[in-house]
This record gives structure tokens, sequence and C-alpha cells, in this order.
């Protein structure tokens, strides 16, 4: 009698794994029967949380602006474990910026590159394959702050709205292939990102909680979640304000510091 081939492990990559969210779903998903790939810039961060996942995660050092280092990633990646289940595009940065200031051409620069060509460069190896297989999820990070404006954050803001409309190219082009594309969009979740913030923050999130929110949505295949829920009406409220109401409400509303990007 044939017997059922044995259950695999979930292959999983991960970029922005060192900190923040990235690392609150690595351990997150490090408590199942997995095989994870780690991505970010620092080695240390990353070698140390491999280890908290006793054997199950490699590490790839690689800054997601980089195409060419984040082909090689994957590439290893697939090798070694296969096509992954699961690419979850992670990596971020976010800094205030004003425009006035020349000086800040350069984080705007950073910003774009890392949060929306990053995810681009994540995606792009395993499209292909993914669709030629028939199935998997690719995972972005988006965020509230895509929905309007923000006054001191136009690099953020501007990098996180183009993200959700290029999330929401990818899943058109992907239908019916089998392919899966979720967006998330995290309101306030307290990592390093945001514990610069010198302003109130509502529903602030602790960052194991929402690893644990995001997996859901991920393993529901959702198209769009925002984490946490109070933060999507929010959001839907902030996008349905006349422009002339929402230019008086956040004119003076609290801003990021000025600075390198985190």
């Amino acid at each position: 009698m044939r017997r059922d081939a044995e259950p695999r492990p979930r292959r999983i990559f991960i970029t922005g794994a060192s900190s923040g969210i990235g690392a609150a779903l690595v351990r997150h998903y490090a408590q199942d029967d997995v095989l994870l790939g780690l991505v970010g810039r620092r080695r240390e961060a990353l070698n140390a949380l491999a280890a908290e996942c006793g054997g199950k995660a490699q590490v790839f050092v690689a800054d997601v602006a980089d195409a060419a280092a984040m082909q090689s990633a994957a590439a290893q990646f697939v090798a070694t474990v296969g096509l992954p289940d699961i690419v979850i595009a992670s990596a971020g940065v976010s800094v205030g910026t004003l425009t006035e200031y020349a000086e800040d051409t350069d984080a705007f620069a950073r910003v774009m590159q890392t949060n929306v060509l990053g995810m681009v460069h994540t995606f792009q190896p395993f499209v292909a394959p993914m669709r030629e297989a028939g199935g998997g999820t690719l995972v972005g990070i988006a965020s509230v702050a895509g929905v309007r404006g923000l006054p001191g954050a136009g690099a953020y803001s501007a990098s996180k709205a183009a993200v959700r409309r290029y999330l929401e190219s990818l899943r058109v082009e992907l239908h019916g292939s089998g392919v899966r594309v979720v967006t998330l969009s995290p309101g306030y979740i307290d990592t390093p990102m945001t514990a610069v913030n010198r302003y109130p923050m509502p529903f602030l999130m602790p960052a194991d909680v929402a690893a644990k929110r995001m997996a859901r949505a991920i393993d529901a295949g959702r198209r769009h979640v925002v984490v946490p829920c109070q933060m999507g009406v929010v959001a839907w409220v902030l996008g349905w304000l006349p422009d002339p109401v929402y230019d008086r409400l956040f004119a003076r509303a609290g801003r990021k510091p000025r600075g390198l990007p985190l």
C-alpha cells in the first residue's frame, strides 16, 4: 500500500529580518516546522536571530536596494532548501524629511530605493518560478501611512503609497496563476522605527502580537489587511476626509525627526 508523503517544512524567505516586524515574524514562524531564509544588512543581528531559531534559519547579508545581491540570496536559498512557499518583503526605512532642505534629497532617494525598489528586488527572482510551480505567496509590508500624505514624512508616505499600488498591480498580474499576493498595512507597531516618534501613537501594538495577526492573514491568503484593525477604521476615515478638512487637521500633526533612515 502506498504511503502518503511526509509533510515537509514550510520554506519562508524574509527580508528586513534583523529587527522590527521582520524579526518578529521570524520568531513567530520559528515556532513551527519551517526552513527560514533571513535577509538583512546587519550580520551580527541576523546571526543572533538565527541562533534563536535552532538551526532552522540561513543568513543572507544583503541590501534589498541591491538587485544583484538579492538575486544571489534568492538563488542560494532555492539551491539549498528549494523554492519558498512564502516570501515576505519586510525591509523598510523611515525618516523625517522636508523637501525644502537640499540635504534631505539623499534621504528621499534611500527611502524610495529601499521601500519600493527593494520590494521589487525581493520578489523578482521568485515570481516566474512560483508561477511555473502554480503556487506560493508573496507578502509586502505597506503601511497606513500610505493612505494620506503625512507632514514631515513625504518620502515614507510616498513610498508606502507606491508599495500599495505596486502590490495591487502584482496581485492582478498573478491572478489565476495560483500565486497569492498579500498586502499588510501596519499602523503603529512597537519597533525601533517607531521608538523615535515624539508624538502619541494610537493603538500601538507589540511586535510579537502584530506578527501573530499578520501570519494569520498570510495563511488565510487575505488580499489586504490592516494591523491593528482599529487603524483600518482610522485609515478608512482619513481616506474619505475632504482635502480642506484633512489639511487643517494634519497641518500641525506630530512629525518624525529628520535624520538618517532607520
